[in-house]
C-alpha cells in the first residue's frame, strides 16, 4: 500500500503557447506497481489552461478545489470542488481555471498512456 499527500510529490511546471499555469503530478503509476490506473494531480494558476486535445483512452476527474471550466461538445461547462466528470475516449476537451485562487484536480487515466 502507499500513502502520501500529493504536496510530497515534486510538480512538473507546464508553460507553453497550448498550455499555461499547469502543474502535473503523478500520485499513484507504474512506478507504484499499479498495473490497470495512473492517478494524476493538476493545479492550475488563476488564467491557467490545459491544451484542446482529445486521446483514445478515456479519463475520470474529481474537482478538488477552486472553479473552472471544462470544454465539452463544443461549449464551455463551469465545474467547481466535488464535482466529477468522465471524459470518454477521442472527446476533445480542454480545463481552464475561471477564479482567481488555484484550481485543481485529480484526472486517473488507464494504465498504458504517458502518465504525464
Amino acid at each position: 500500500m502507499k500513502h502520501i499527500s500529493y504536496k510530497d510529490v515534486e510538480p512538473v511546471e507546464y508553460n507553453n503557447e497550448a498550455v499555461k499555469g499547469v502543474s502535473g503530478r503523478v500520485l499513484i503509476g507504474k512506478a507504484d506497481g499499479a498495473d490497470n490506473f495512473c492517478m494524476r494531480f493538476f493545479e492550475l494558476a488563476p488564467g491557467g489552461n490545459t491544451p484542446k486535445h482529445s486521446h483514445e483512452w478515456e479519463h475520470e476527474v474529481f474537482i478538488h478545489s477552486g472553479s473552472g471550466e471544462v470544454l465539452c461538445d463544443g461549449a464551455w461547462k463551469p465545474v467547481v470542488a466535488g464535482d466529477a466528470l468522465f471524459v470518454p475516449g477521442n472527446e476533445p476537451h480542454q480545463f481552464r481555471n475561471a477564479g482567481e485562487a488555484p484550481f485543481s484536480f485529480v484526472c486517473i487515466i488507464p494504465a498504458g498512456p504517458p502518465e504525464l
